[in-house]
C-alpha cells in the first residue's frame, strides 16, 4: 500500500489561544494527534489504535485567531504493531507545524497485537519520509 492522506480542517477561535494571542501548543497538539489518528483508524478499528508518542511538533510559523487550520496525515511507516504517522499542518500554503506521532494497534485489554498492515513508498518523497519514520526512537 502506497502512501493515503487525509486532511482535517480547524477554525482557530478565542479559547485555542495562548496568552501571546497566537495558537496555543496544547491545541495544536491535540488536534495533531486527532489527524494522525484519522490515518491510523482507516486502516484498521478505531477501537485498537492508541498513541504512543509524539516524535516532535516543529512549529515554524504562529497561527492566530481567524486562521484555518489544516492537518495533512499519512501513515507512513508500519512495524509490526505500531504505526507512525507524518502530519503537516498549514495555514493557506504556509506550513506552520511538521511531525511524526507512533500509534501502536492493540487489543481490547490494551495488549499489543500485529495489525498485518504493510506500508510502501512508492517515490522519492514517500521513501525518504518511509526512512525518517524508520529511523525514530521505539519508545
Amino acid at each position: 500500500m502506497s502512501f493515503t492522506s487525509y486532511k482535517t480542517y480547524h477554525l482557530v477561535k478565542s479559547e485555542d489561544l495562548n496568552h501571546h494571542g497566537t495558537l496555543y501548543a496544547g491545541r495544536t497538539a491535540e488536534w495533531f494527534v486527532e489527524s494522525g489518528f484519522v490515518s491510523a483508524a482507516s486502516l484498521t478499528k478505531p477501537e485498537n489504535i492508541v498513541c504512543l508518542k509524539i516524535h516532535g511538533m516543529l512549529f515554524s510559523h504562529p497561527v492566530h485567531k481567524g486562521d484555518l487550520i489544516s492537518f495533512e496525515s499519512s501513515i507512513v511507516y508500519a512495524g509490526t504493531a505500531s504505526l507512525i504517522a507524518h502530519i503537516v499542518s498549514c495555514v493557506k500554503e504556509t506550513v506552520v507545524v511538521e511531525g511524526f506521532i507512533t500509534f501502536i494497534h492493540v487489543d481490547l485489554q490494551g495488549k499489543t497485537i500485529p495489525h498485518g498492515v504493510i506500508v510502501t513508498p512508492t517515490t522519492s518523497e514517500e521513501t525518504a519520509l518511509y526512512e525518517k519514520a524508520k529511523a525514530l526512537p521505539k519508545s
